[in-house]
């Protein structure tokens, strides 16, 4: 029972810290914009995707965060929110940052899937 319960434990440890370590084991943190610019995807899409370097606060740490949706004012020294997420086609980018917070306004005339881009509900 008791080693059934450690072996539990170390298992969420290790879970936790592969999937975003660098922000120790924190759902999200508030981050500094460094630079904005655009990439392009890996080989099967073709796009031009927003993202934002950034350098994580209290932590000399910096990483790179996928912008969601359509259009942004993000400019360097903006304040953003960043979370872990996979984004399959861009490579070496694993966070995203949250819209509707901080700098990052949420999408304008959303209508469908408004929680992932942080718009309020019509009335």
């Amino acid at each position: 029972m008791i080693s059934q319960t450690i072996r539990s434990l170390k298992k969420i440890k290790k879970i936790n810290q592969k999937t975003s370590p660098k922000l120790r084991n924190n759902p999200q943190k508030r981050a500094v914009c460094l630079r904005v610019l655009t990439i392009s995807p890996k080989k099967p899409n073709s796009a031009n995707r927003r993202i934002v370097k950034t350098s994580v606060l209290h932590y000399k740490t910096r990483l790179t965060a996928k912008i969601p949706g359509e259009s942004h004012t993000l400019q360097q020294h903006s304040t953003v929110l960043i979370q872990g997420a996979r984004v399959r086609d861009l490579i070496g980018v694993s966070y995203k940052a949250v819209r509707g917070k901080y700098d990052l306004a949420s999408v304008a005339n959303r209508k469908t899937s408004r929680s992932r881009y942080g718009s309020k509900k019509f009335k």
